[in-house]
């Protein structure tokens, strides 16, 4: 259902022309390339507080895909960069999911320690995605083995 219902979503956005809407708000901002993937990794770290990763992936990437590539960046890079941003997001609250079952099997904690104890965590993660975001040959040394 989740699948049918972001298809749908995407057909009847791009017939309204929502995807050239997107496009010309991401290219018309004054950030130059690398601003605007910032921000796009931005919205997707805060798309990642309510949202699960799989709406994202089927309704965000592929508005913002096409304007990024457009901007020369790799396209396996910036999937990379979305997928570190979505895995943190699986440790933010309020939804992160991670922090919920961590909940369910340690009883004696309350939920408030738990947000605590995950920064620390989302911290590595955020550094992390900065050192490949500064360093795009960490992620693509392997794709470009041969065969």
């Amino acid at each position: 259902m989740l699948i049918f219902g972001a298809s749908c979503f995407s057909v009847v956005l791009r017939g309204y022309g929502g995807d050239e809407a997107v496009e010309a708000a991401l290219t018309g901002l004054p950030f130059g390339p690398h601003g605007v993937l910032a921000i796009v990794i931005g919205v997707v770290f805060l798309l990642g507080f309510f949202l699960d990763w799989m709406e994202i992936v089927l309704i965000v990437a592929p508005l913002v895909m096409p304007v990024l590539t457009g901007f020369g960046f790799d396209p396996v890079w910036i999937a990379i960069l979305l997928a570190l941003v979505l895995q943190t997001s699986f440790l933010t609250p309020p939804v992160g999911m991670a922090l919920f079952y961590l909940r369910s099997s340690v009883p004696g904690a309350s939920i408030g320690e738990i947000y605590a104890g995950v920064i620390p965590f989302v911290a590595m993660q955020l550094a992390t995605l900065a050192i490949v975001a500064a360093f795009p040959q960490l992620a693509l040394w392997l794709p470009s083995l041969p065969d």
